[in-house]
């Protein structure tokens, strides 16, 4: 068997790149430039409590393998990691830390599907401007969904192709997706994530 830890995570602006802006200004539209404001603090929050679980997990990192949404298969992984760690990326900062420690950086997703969701992504941005387009939002959502389900295919597909007998998968994964339900039975997979309370649930014991 091999072992797979499963991370639920929410993106940071840092986390959506080119996009940001555009997803900014689409939440302030909707909900106002104070509950902006206070998502961000709660976001950043969640990352902080993150990072000091993560770190803290008592495995030999040299045996890990990362797996990280949104991160293509490129050739060009570990310098994307490192631009949006600079940009101020939580959750690649975490990424680089535990690349330190010896963990090996996989990249997660295809490409062409990444671009197809951000092409997505644009498209429903100028629908949302159009109160008159509510039945081609509904498509959209279809294709978003299905979207969605493709890329869940390819993570589960690299993983499986990627991590060997003995290694310890971390995937950090947001919530909308389904990757881990697809992955082949061959795969064990625990998962880590924060409680209302701020804690995390955690696995105890180190983990081999």
């Amino acid at each position: 068997m091999r072992l797979l830890i499963h991370i639920p995570i929410v993106h940071s602006q840092a986390d959506m790149g080119s996009s940001s802006k555009d997803v900014e200004r689409a939440y302030i539209d909707q909900k106002g430039h104070q509950a902006w404001q206070e998502s961000r603090r709660a976001i950043a929050e969640f990352w902080q409590n993150l990072e000091q679980v993560v770190l803290s997990l008592d495995i030999d990192f040299s045996r890990v393998r990362l797996y990280q949404d949104g991160l293509p298969v490129c050739g060009h992984e570990a310098e994307i990691v490192r631009d949006l760690a600079k940009a101020g990326g939580s959750n690649y900062r975490i990424l680089l830390d535990l690349m330190a420690r010896g963990a090996m950086l996989e990249g997660t997703e295809c490409p062409e599907l990444l671009l197809k969701e951000y092409e997505l992504l644009k498209a429903s941005m100028l629908k949302r401007k159009d109160a008159d387009n509510e039945g081609l939002s509904q498509t959209s959502s279809l294709t978003a969904k299905e979207l969605l389900e493709e890329r869940d295919s390819f993570i589960a597909r690299r993983i499986d192709e990627t991590l060997q007998p003995g290694e310890i998968g971390m995937l950090f994964l947001g919530a909308l997706h389904n990757a881990v339900d697809v992955l082949p039975p061959t795969i064990e997979s625990i998962m880590l994530m924060l409680s209302q309370e701020d804690n995390v649930s955690k696995p105890s014991g180190r983990l081999e």
